[in-house]
């Protein structure tokens, strides 16, 4: 297993698979997974180019802080399975996502996916766990018409659908909505690395982000949506998006207008969004801020350097509440979108799953050494 993890470190912890590990969300998987109570990393996978090498070679590290010591020595393996791991995490390009997380599910492997591959599928959760853990209960349809076993695929959504849901979440469910309208300001952090040329984004800004327009307005529908057990019912409401990249590193600002389906106060509307609990808190899994948004009364926050990591980059933070002319309210909510929006948000994912009894910690099985169970699948 790369030789960096031993069975008896990570017994009875779920042993993590990270595919796309060497890209800038792969390394945010490292960095975040580095000191989890409850998961380890033991196997790294990337692009032809990493593979046979050890991950300290194989990846450049772009993050702030060192890269954790354990993985330096892991030799980067092929995106396919077998992998020595429990769960599979993904940063995968869409472009080779599919068929990828596709063959680990069908190998047995619960796989997590940070990309759009399944995102919109009829029997995939498209996750946010404090707005739409029940949308879980369509996994024992997709396994079985799939043919997975006991593999399965979650995703989670687009990095700036995941920041405005979690603002609208509680207003969906105190009041209604009828109408969103959404302007985002996107970090250049999330183009990846080396993501967008200097020249093109300094002193500038880039009215155009190839399919993001359409992910923001889909997305948060299936997501605030209904569970039918077997499937999902779009929210009834319609969303319109326009998106631009700015020359921030991190942290995606969206402007939002809202229609309320029922008449509410301005001090209604903060108490909504600022008391916002939902089941991660209920359950105090490890990555889930106290509070998922947090709420500002500054007439100039939310910005991203003073607060894309709040809640250690996993909170929401909305300012500029206001009446608005055209709809009800506007207001700008803001978050880290490479934690919330990106690792940190597959790996609450997986704190849902495994507190829902759908993730186990294999590699803690008495007397059964990890190579022997992969072999098995």
């Amino acid at each position: 297993m790369g030789g960096a993890v031993s069975n008896k470190v990570a017994n009875n912890r779920v042993r993590v698979g990270v595919l796309g590990a060497t890209g800038m969300v792969g390394q945010r998987f490292v960095q975040l997974l580095a000191n989890h109570p409850g998961f380890v990393v033991t196997a790294l996978a990337a692009s032809d180019r990493s593979q046979g090498k050890p991950y300290g070679d194989a990846c450049t590290w772009r993050l702030v802080g060192d890269m954790p010591a354990f993985v330096k020595s892991m030799v980067v393996q092929p995106p396919q399975p077998p992998l020595d791991c429990d769960v599979v995490i993904s940063s995968l390009p869409s472009d080779v996502a599919r068929a990828a997380e596709e063959s680990f599910a069908h190998a047995g492997y619960p796989v997590i996916s940070n990309a759009s591959s399944f995102r919109m599928d009829a029997d995939v959760p498209l996750l946010i766990p404090e707005i739409n853990a029940d949308h879980l209960d369509v996994l024992g349809r997709q396994r079985k018409e799939r043919g997975f076993g006991s593999g399965y695929i979650v995703t989670n959504p687009n990095c700036s659908t995941i920041i405005m849901a979690l603002a609208l979440a509680p207003l969906h469910a105190r009041f209604g909505i009828e109408a969103v309208i959404a302007t985002t300001l996107q970090a250049v952090s999330g183009a990846g690395y080396p993501g967008v040329p200097s020249l093109d984004v300094v002193d500038n800004v880039l009215p155009f982000i190839d399919g993001e327009e359409g992910k923001m307005e889909s997305e948060t529908r299936k997501i605030l949506g209904r569970s039918t057990g077997d499937g999902f019912e779009n929210a009834p409401f319609a969303v319109s998006a326009q998106c631009h990249r700015v020359n921030v590193a991190d942290g995606h600002m969206v402007a939002v207008r809202v229609k309320l389906a029922k008449r509410a106060g301005i001090a209604e509307v903060r108490e909504a969004l600022a008391t916002y609990r939902s089941v991660p808190q209920e359950l105090q899994l490890h990555t889930a801020p106290e509070h998922p948004v947090i709420v500002r009364d500054e007439k100039d926050r939310p910005q991203p350097r003073m607060d894309r990591d709040a809640g250690g980059g996993m909170s929401v933070t909305v300012g500029r509440l206001l009446p608005d002319s055209v709809f009800d309210f506007r207001f700008v909510v803001l978050g880290h979108n490479t934690i919330r929006g990106a690792a940190g948000a597959a790996i609450l994912n997986a704190e849902l799953l495994q507190a829902r009894g759908l993730l186990s910690a294999k590699s803690g099985r008495e007397n059964e050494p990890a190579t022997t169970e992969l072999r098995a699948r």
